[in-house]
């Protein structure tokens, strides 16, 4: 029971710290633009390469860290991370920015991902509650980051000492994982291009793909489009319209806490198909209403806020346990490509249609997600296990 408590304690630090490295990108995007002079497409660069270090680590580091032991795969991942941190923290340089940001979202996703996994096998009797529980620490290093450091991210010289604090909460994440005991043995067996190649032959995968992929649309075009939508399609105040932003992720951050011990009685697929459904009405009928149901709309991130680290879960139901990290990697990976097409995308549906017409993709694809899930799921039957 010790060392679990330990082993927890080093991945709520992690989380923390990858929470507040991730939201770093947006915080900081008009000191770069000034201290970099860079124009709108340099600027986009640095979202794009951070995309791409996420599939390309996804897809192959999900493999490649069955062939290890999880905890000497998690320190080798951790080091990559601060390795890109100490480039931000001691470098001044617009190509090493976009290096250390392909590293470090990528190496910050994989350990996300591969944290996510493990943590179910530390607390066997109610996994979906510290998998939440996690993503909860996970939103307040986010959150948290957003509203102080929003203040006083000026300059290129404030960029470098948050780094640098950055770098000492992944020194002390280390510190504790070396005295850590992380379940998960090497993996055996075929080499990582057989094992990826047995995922992708597996049933349930392009179904995951799929359902993966509508839910990134629909939670993240919230994330980067709600606040455009509602002040230039509907013409709100600025002001008002972030708050509904922030209600949203309020939301999302409240729920994971509140209902991740229901995850465990329920069951994943369960819980999965209830969430989700609550969380589509909601947001369907946000987004239809206008302005006037827009307060459903952020609602809609409490009943969301399981999703994404249950959904996670519900892989270990559908593959043997080797393969469990490589098809992760691999479905969250091919799923990320929805994500990109869609942020390629959609910003030009609105320059040749509108707001008013283009905001109706997002509720499209969440129907899409629950539609898609609640036919797999059913399709595959009962749960194999509840949890």
């Amino acid at each position: 029971m010790k060392h679990t408590r330990l082993t927890f304690a080093a991945f709520v630090v992690l989380m923390v710290g990858l929470g507040s490295s991730d939201s770093l990108r947006g915080i900081f995007s008009p000191v770069f633009s000034s201290h970099f002079a860079l124009s709108a497409t340099q600027l986009g660069l640095i979202v794009t390469v951070s995309y791409i270090g996420n599939l390309v680590f996804l897809l192959v580091g999900g493999n490649v860290i069955e062939r290890f032991e999880k905890k000497k795969a998690l320190l080798a991942l951790t080091g990559i991370w601060m390795a890109a941190l100490a480039v931000f923290a001691f470098t001044d340089n617009y190509y090493l920015l976009l290096a250390g940001m392909f590293c470090a979202m990528g190496a910050s996703t994989l350990l996300n991902t591969t944290l996510n996994l493990v943590t179910p096998l530390l607390f066997a009797s109610s996994p979906a509650f510290f998998v939440n529980l996690l993503f909860f620490t996970q939103g307040i290093g986010t959150s948290g980051s957003q509203s102080l450091l929003g203040r006083y991210a000026t300059d290129i010289g404030f960029w470098h000492k948050t780094n640098l604090v950055l770098l000492a909460l992944g020194a002390a994440a280390v510190l504790l994982l070396a005295f850590s005991t992380v379940p998960g043995p090497r993996a055996d067996g075929p080499h990582p291009a057989k094992r990826q190649s047995g995922v992708l032959k597996n049933r349930a995968a392009l179904p995951l793909v799929f359902v993966f992929g509508f839910y990134f649309i629909a939670e993240h075009g919230v994330m980067n489009w709600l606040v455009a939508y509602a002040t230039s399609g509907l013409g709100m105040e600025q002001a008002k319209a972030s708050n509904y932003l922030a209600v949203f992720f309020g939301g999302v951050m409240l729920g994971r806490l509140v209902l991740s011990p229901l995850v465990d009685r329920l069951g994943i697929l369960k819980s999965m198909g209830v969430f989700g459904s609550l969380s589509a009405v909601l947001y369907i009928a946000g987004v239809v209403g206008g302005a006037a149901a827009m307060p459903l709309w952020a609602a809609s991130g409490f009943f969301l806020s399981i999703l994404y680290p249950t959904l996670v879960m519900s892989i270990r139901l559908f593959f043997p346990h080797g393969q469990v990290a490589g098809a992760a990697g691999t479905i969250i990976s091919v799923a990320s490509l929805f994500d990109i097409l869609f942020n390629v995308g959609f910003g030009r549906l609105v320059d040749t249609l509108g707001y008013g017409v283009s905001i109706y993709v997002l509720p499209l694809a969440m129907a899409a997600f629950i539609i898609t899930f609640l036919a797999f799921s059913r399709g595959h039957g009962k749960e194999q296990q509840k949890n």
